[in-house]
C-alpha cells in the first residue's frame, strides 16, 4: 500500500462500516429485495473493475444461447440516456454503454437491455414477447435490490479481494466478507499453466464457504486482430509498429501479451470506459503519423471499439478475448445448466 492509501486507511474503515450497514439491511430486509422465480444470473465482483467480467458473461451467453432465449441486463455504465432501454439496429454504445453495445454486436440473437434500476429492468424484459427464459445481470453483485438466484463473483489471480482493501485506500466496493454471499467465485487472469498446487494455495488464501465453489480461468485471445476492413493473424504483428489505444481498467495483461509475440508497441492509455472525443482523435492521427515505420497499424480493445465509431477513416484493429477454465470446465456449465434448467421448469 503507498503513503497515500495508507493515509486514507481511516476514510477506508469507516466506508467499509457504512457498506456493511447496508448489506445488513438488505440481509433482513429493512430495505426491500425483490426475488424472482425465473433464472437471474449475477456476474460482479467486490473490486471496482478489470476482473473480466465482460468474458464472463460472454461463457454464459455462448453456453445458455442454444437452448434458452437469454436476456442481459446492465445498468449501461457512462451511456448518455436514461431508463429501460433495449438494444435495437440504431443503438451505439453512447445510448446503451460500451458492454452492451459489444454483447448486442457480437450475440444478436439474444436481448440486450439496460437500466440503473435492475428490478425494473427485469420486469421490463418479461414482458416483451416472447419472454426471456434467463436473465444475466452484467455488474451487479452490490446491487442487493434484486435477489439473484445464482450470484457468480469474480477476482483477479494477482490481486484477490482477500489482500485488498475497501476504497479509497484500496479497490473494494465492499468488505470482503461480501464474498460470502456468492455461490460461484471464479478467480480470473490466472497464469495459463496454473499448476494444482498454485490453486490450492489460492484456494487457502480465499477460504470460500462450503456452500460455495471455486473456479480458475484464464484470458485466451484471438488468433487475428479484426477492422471493418480486413484481419491480420496475430503471429504478423512482429512486422508492424503497433499504436496501442486503451481505455480499460487493467492494461497490463493485454500488453505482456502483445510483447510476448514481439510486438513493438507506442501505448496511447486513457481512463476506463473513456469517451473518445475530437482532440483525442486528432492525438491518434498525430501520433500515427509519427509513427516512421511502414508497416504500421492501430489496434485496441475489442470493447474500446465500439466506442471509437469516429475513428473508421484510421481502419482500426481490434483484439477479441474469451475465457478459458484452467480446469473442471465441465463442472462449471453442469452447474450453471442445472440451475437454469430447474429453474425454468419451476417458473
Amino acid at each position: 500500500m503507498n503513503k497515500l492509501r495508507k493515509i486514507l486507511k481511516p476514510l477506508s474503515v469507516l466506508y467499509g462500516e457504512v457498506t456493511q450497514l447496508r448489506n445488513k439491511a438488505y440481509d433482513k430486509n429493512i430495505i426491500q429485495v425483490t426475488a424472482f422465480d425465473f433464472p437471474v444470473i449475477a456476474v460482479g465482483n467486490l473490486s471496482t473493475g478489470g476482473t473480466g467480467k465482460t468474458p464472463q458473461v460472454e461463457y454464459l451467453i455462448r453456453l445458455l444461447k442454444e437452448d434458452y432465449r437469454v436476456a442481459v441486463l446492465s445498468r449501461g455504465y457512462k451511456r448518455k440516456s436514461k431508463g429501460f432501454i433495449v438494444a435495437g439496429k440504431n443503438a451505439t454504445a453512447e445510448q446503451i454503454g460500451d458492454e452492451p453495445m459489444q454483447y448486442f454486436l457480437k450475440f444478436p440473437e439474444i436481448i440486450v437491455a439496460v437500466d440503473a434500476n435492475r428490478v425494473n429492468g427485469i420486469e421490463q424484459l418479461r414482458k416483451l414477447e416472447p419472454k426471456p427464459d434467463v436473465i444475466i445481470l452484467d455488474d451487479a453483485f452490490q446491487h442487493r435490490s434484486v435477489k439473484a438466484s445464482l450470484n457468480i463473483l469474480l477476482t483477479t489471480f494477482d490481486k484477490p479481494y482477500s489482500k485488498d482493501e475497501v476504497l479509497p485506500a484500496g479497490d473494494l466496493r465492499e468488505k470482503s466478507s461480501g464474498a460470502k454471499r456468492a455461490e460461484i467465485i471464479v478467480v480470473t487472469k490466472c497464469p495459463e499453466k496454473l499448476t494444482e498446487k498454485e490453486q490450492f494455495e489460492k484456494a487457502k488464501e480465499l477460504n470460500p464457504e462450503l456452500h460455495q465453489t471455486l473456479f480458475f480461468s484464464t484470458i485466451t485471445y484471438d488468433k487475428k486482430i479484426i477492422s471493418a476492413k480486413d484481419s491480420i493473424n496475430i503471429d504478423d504483428l512482429k512486422d508492424y509498429k503497433i499504436l496501442l489505444l486503451t481505455g480499460i481498467a487493467r492494461t497490463e495483461p493485454l500488453v505482456e501479451y502483445l510483447k510476448s509475440k514481439g510486438c513493438m508497441i507506442r501505448h496511447l492509455k486513457f481512463s476506463d470506459h473513456h469517451q473518445f472525443t475530437s482532440n483525442d482523435l486528432k492525438r491518434i492521427k498525430n501520433e500515427f503519423s509519427d509513427l516512421e515505420e511502414e508497416k504500421k497499424i492501430i489496434l485496441t480493445t475489442e470493447k474500446d471499439y465500439v466506442r471509437t465509431p469516429a475513428f473508421s477513416d484510421l481502419n482500426v484493429y481490434y483484439l477479441s478475448i474469451q475465457t478459458k477454465f484452467i480446469s473442471n470446465q465441465i463442472d462449471f456449465d453442469k452447474i450453471i445448466l442445472k440451475y437454469v434448467r430447474e429453474n425454468t421448469r419451476n417458473s
